[in-house]
C-alpha cells in the first residue's frame, strides 16, 4: 500500500508532501489542474522512461519518492533475492532526475537499475488510464484475463519452458538438415580432400625436422671447414689449444709444492682441459658425421614443396593445422555416413517434445475453459448492477496451432442487449460500456492477484448518475479487501463514496503556476462535491444534495 508520496520540481509541482490511506480513495480537480502530473510522477517511480524535460523549469533535480508498506503482500523473496534490505511496513522507493537528463533509482536506499525498479513497481502498482481500455482489442490481454482467473502461471511456465525446447529442437533439425543436404552435395570433394590428405602422412614436427635437414645439407661445405677450423685449434699436432692448456697445466702442478698458488691455477687449466678435450671430441663426431648426399637432399625438397604446397592449398599455417583439417575431414565424412541416424534422432526427439507440449497445451485448455465459465458468471454479476440488465458477455475459445501461449484463442464476446448480437467487445461497446467492461475486470481480477495499489485514472468515461454509484461502490468494496484503491473522477457520485477526498488544483505564484494537491477536510468535501454538481457558484440545493451523496 502506498502510505506516503512526496514530490519535488516535477513540471508544475513545486513540493508535494502528502499521506494515503488504506481503502478507496477519490481524487477529483479541474481539468488541467495538475492530476496527469502527479500520474506521471508516479509512473516514474514505478520504472517509466523519463527525460529533463520533466523537471521543475530552473530546477536542478527532481526527486520522487514513495513510502509503502508491503507486510500483507509476500515481497521478501524480490528483496532477498536482489540483495537489498527489506522493511514490510516501512519501503521507500525513490527516483531522481537531474536537468543532464541523468536518472537514478532507489529501493530503500539501495541504488537499482531502471529495470528492477520497473520489475518491484509492477508487484505495487497498478495504473489504469483511459487507454488501457484498448487492450480490450488485444487477444494476448484477454488470454491473460483468463490465465489469471485459471491461476495457471505453474501450468504455462511448464509449457512455455517445454515448447522452447521444440522449438530448439525444431532450429537443430533444420540446421541439420541443412548441413546435410549440402555435405552430401560435396561429399566426393570432402572425400578427395581427406584422402590427399591421409595420403600426405602427416606428421607434427615433420617440417621444421626437414627444413632443418635442407639448410645443413645445402650449407655442408661451409659447415666442414668451420668444424675442421675449430678441430684444427682444438687439436693440431703442437698447436692446438687442448695440448697447450694440458702442458700449462702440467707446467703449474710441477711447481705447487714450492709455489702452492700454482697448485689452483693448475686445477682450474685441468678442468678447462678436460671440457676441451670433450669439446674436440664431439666437432671432430660431428666433421666426420657432416656428408652432402645429392639424392637425399631431392628427397627432402621434394617433401618440402609438396607440404608447402598443402599449406597453401587449405590455408594452414602449421602442419598442425593440415592434421586438424584432415581430422575434421573425417569427421565430416562420418557424420555424413551416418547422418541419416542423427536425422532420425533428432526426428524422434522433436515428436516427442511436440507430443509433451500438446500434453501440456491441453492441460492449459481445460484450466482455462473452467476459468471461462467462472469470468462469464461473475462478468454477470459485476456488470448487471452497472445498468445493463440484458448484458451478455462470452468467453469464446478456439483451437489454434501451438504457439508460447499454448494452443488456445480467446475471444471476450458482448452485447449489451437482446437485439444485438454476440460480437467481439471491440466491434460492439461504446466507450462508457467499456469502461465498465474493464472496471469489471479489474474487481475480479484483483481478487486472485494481490496487488497492494490500484489507480482508476477516470474510469468514469461516459457514465453518470446511479451506474456510476454503482461503479463507485464496486470500487469501494475492492478496497474493502485488504487494499488500496484510488479513483481519479469528474464523477461527484464517485468521489461521495471515497473513505478519503484529494484534490488537485493550480496556484499562480510569483515564480509562475504551480501544482497543488491536498487531503480535504468534511466541510471541504462538501464544497468541492457541491461544486462538482454545480460549477462555481454553488447554490444552497448542491450543498444539500452534496451533504446526501456524502450521507452527512
Amino acid at each position: 500500500m502506498l502510505k506516503h508520496l512526496y514530490i519535488r520540481n516535477f513540471t508544475l509541482i513545486d513540493v508535494l508532501d502528502i499521506d494515503l490511506h488504506e481503502g478507496f480513495s477519490v481524487i477529483t480537480g479541474e481539468t488541467g489542474a495538475g492530476k496527469s502530473i502527479i500520474l506521471g510522477a508516479i509512473g516514474l517511480l514505478l520504472g517509466q522512461r523519463a527525460d529533463g524535460k520533466t523537471i521543475k523549469t530552473g530546477a536542478d533535480k527532481c526527486v520522487i519518492e514513495a513510502l509503502f508498506d508491503l507486510s500483507r503482500y509476500h515481497l521478501e523473496p524480490f528483496f532477498k533475492d536482489n540483495e537489498i534490505e527489506y522493511d514490510a511496513h516501512d519501503t521507500i522507493v525513490r527516483r531522481e532526475l537531474s536537468s543532464s537528463g541523468k536518472s537514478r533509482a532507489f529501493i530503500n536506499d539501495t541504488p537499482v537499475s531502471l529495470s528492477l525498479l520497473k520489475e518491484l513497481g509492477e508487484q505495487l502498482v497498478d495504473i489504469h488510464s483511459q487507454h488501457q481500455n484498448l487492450l480490450l482489442q488485444k487477444q494476448d490481454f484477454q488470454l491473460g484475463v483468463i490465465d489469471v482467473i485459471a491461476n495457471d502461471e505453474q501450468q504455462l511456465t511448464a509449457y512455455r519452458q517445454c515448447y522452447d525446447k521444440m522449438l530448439d529442437t525444431s532450429r537443430r533439425l533444420a540446421i541439420m538438415s541443412n548441413d546435410i543436404e549440402q555435405n552430401r552435395q560435396r561429399a566426393d570433394f570432402l572425400q578427395f580432400q581427406y584422402e590427399e590428405l591421409t595420403a600426405a602422412n602427416l606428421v607434427e614436427g615433420e617440417l621444421e625436422e626437414l627444413e632443418q635437414k635442407s639448410a645443413t645439407m645445402t650449407h655442408s661445405e661451409d659447415i666442414k671447414s668451420a668444424l675442421y677450423t675449430a678441430d684444427n685449434a682444438l687439436t693440431a699436432e703442437g698447436q692446438g689449444i687442448v695440448g697447450q692448456l694440458r702442458t700449462a697445466s702440467t707446467a703449474l702442478k710441477s711447481i705447487s709444492k714450492v709455489y702452492p698458488d700454482a697448485e689452483e691455477l693448475s686445477q682450474r687449466m685441468e678442468s678447462c682441459y678436460i671440457e676441451l678435450k670433450d669439446m674436440a671430441q664431439e666437432v671432430g663426431a660431428r666433421l666426420d658425421n657432416v656428408d652432402f648426399d645429392p639424392a637425399e637432399l631431392d628427397t627432402i625438397n621434394n617433401r618440402l614443396d609438396r607440404l608447402y604446397d598443402l599449406q597453401k592449398k587449405y590455408h594452414a599455417d602449421t602442419i598442425d593445422g593440415l592434421i586438424s583439417q584432415r581430422d575434421e575431414l573425417k569427421k565430416k565424412l562420418a557424420a555424413i555416413e551416418n547422418s541419416d541416424e542423427a536425422l532420425e534422432a533428432l526426428q524422434k526427439e522433436l515428436k516427442s517434445h511436440q507430443a509433451a507440449c500438446q500434453e501440456l497445451a491441453s492441460e492449459l485448455t481445460r484450466l482455462r475453459t473452467h476459468a471461462a465459465e467462472t469470468v462469464e458468471k461473475e462478468m454477470l454479476k459485476k456488470l448487471v448492477p452497472l445498468g445493463m440488465p440484458h448484458v451478455r458477455f462470452n468467453v469464446k475459445m478456439e483451437p489454434v496451432e501451438l504457439n508460447s501461449n499454448g494452443h488456445d484463442k480467446v475471444s471476450f464476446l458482448f452485447s449489451a442487449n437482446t437485439s444485438t448480437p454476440l460480437l467481439p467487445i471491440a466491434q460492439v461497446a461504446s466507450g462508457g460500456e467499456i469502461a465498465r467492461v474493464m472496471l469489471s475486470l479489474k474487481a475480479m481480477i484483483s481478487g486472485v492477484v494481490k496487488l497492494p495499489t490500484i489507480i482508476f485514472d477516470e474510469i468514469d468515461t461516459g457514465v453518470s448518475g446511479k451506474i456510476a454509484e454503482q461503479m463507485a461502490c464496486m470500487m469501494q468494496d475492492m478496497g474493502s479487501h485488504g487494499r488500496q484503491v484510488i479513483s481519479i473522477t469528474h464523477l461527484p457520485q464517485i468521489a461521495a463514496l471515497g473513505i478519503a477526498h484529494y484534490k488537485v488544483s493550480k496556484q499562480e505564484t510569483a515564480q509562475g503556476t504551480i501544482s497543488l494537491m491536498e487531503e480535504l477536510t468534511p466541510e471541504q468535501r462538501i464544497t468541492e462535491i457541491a461544486q462538482m454538481l454545480s460549477g462555481s457558484n454553488i447554490s444552497e440545493a448542491a450543498i444539500q444534495n452534496a451533504r446526501q451523496l456524502l450521507r452527512i
